[in-house]
């Protein structure tokens, strides 16, 4: 497999920010992927997963274990209604796959820019709709090293959570969809004013991980940090977006600690006047 050394954590998260990492390693199958992880445990060398690092704050500092990139298991395959995909795949990619074989489900997920595996283990979700929606069944590597499957009622999927994100004894694998029938203009039309929308609505033109916080019962996190004059405000680097109060932006080479100081910023400000204990929608990697 492809391995790389003294590896820039910049290139391979979307806010563009994180230290170097000794080894990344890029498994092609499966197979690999058990015998990497039966090694590093051996030999008791640290490691974490990712996949296309868009819903991640990493570490600033190096970290003298492993990267296990999954992009590479990118397997995917359409069959009546059902879809086949590797935990690699990229979640808009299978979507307007699915949409040129006239399957309606994943439409409103099209611009979520992960692999599908991170998208499992975050229920990420738009429109209200959520990938969870469509799963049959998820095969995943469990900590002996057996490939198992799991029916979507054993992953205990909520909103923007998941099994997966308290417990490390699974690595997600790959996954079937179960999708219906539908209208391929249609759903083209769909995806073009939800595309267009997002391009009026959201800061694309800068390194980003999509919506900071979970939005609170009955209530929009976006909302709430506009209120209180925060879009604009600056740490270092990092800026809440102007355009979107509830995106932090990479405006100026920020580092990772600019992002999670200005995360806990906006925390304390909205928990202080609303008394609202917002929810972290992204996740921060600390390497210790």
């Amino acid at each position: 497999m492809k391995i790389l050394n003294d590896v820039s954590m910049k290139n391979y998260t979307t806010y563009k920010t994180g230290g170097i990492v000794r080894t990344m390693y890029f498994p092609e199958n499966e197979n690999e992927l058990r015998e990497l992880l039966k090694r590093l445990k051996k030999e008791n060398i640290k490691y974490f997963i990712i996949g296309n690092g868009s819903n991640i704050i990493v570490d600033d500092n190096y970290f003298d274990g492993a990267i296990i990139n999954l992009k590479k298991l990118n397997k995917y395959s359409i069959k009546n209604n059902e879809v086949y995909c590797e935990c690699g795949v990229m979640l808009p990619l299978i979507a307007n796959m699915t949409i040129k074989s006239s399957l309606k489900g994943l439409e409103s997920l099209i611009s979520i820019p992960g692999t599908i595996g991170g998208s499992i283990y975050n229920n990420a979700g738009a429109y209200n709709v959520e990938i969870s929606n469509y799963l049959k069944e998820i095969r995943v590597l469990n900590e002996n090293g057996e490939i198992v499957t799991l029916e979507k009622q054993d992953c205990d999927f909520k909103y923007r959570d998941s099994i997966f994100k308290h417990t490390k004894k699974y690595v997600i694998i790959s996954c079937v969809f179960k999708l219906e029938k539908g209208n391929k203009e249609e759903l083209l039309k769909i995806v073009d004013t939800r595309c267009e929308k997002r391009k009026l609505s959201q800061p694309l033109e800068y390194p980003s991980a999509g919506s900071v916080f979970r939005n609170p019962l009955n209530n929009y996190a976006g909302a709430l940090i506009e209120s209180l004059n925060l879009k604009g405000k600056t740490i270092g680097g990092a800026k809440v977006s102007c355009k979107h109060a509830n995106f932090i932006i990479n405006e100026n080479n920020a580092t990772s600690n600019d992002i999670k100081n200005l995360i806990k910023l906006i925390h304390e400000q909205v928990l202080n006047n609303y008394d609202i204990d917002l929810i972290l929608e992204q996740e921060i990697i600390a390497w210790e």
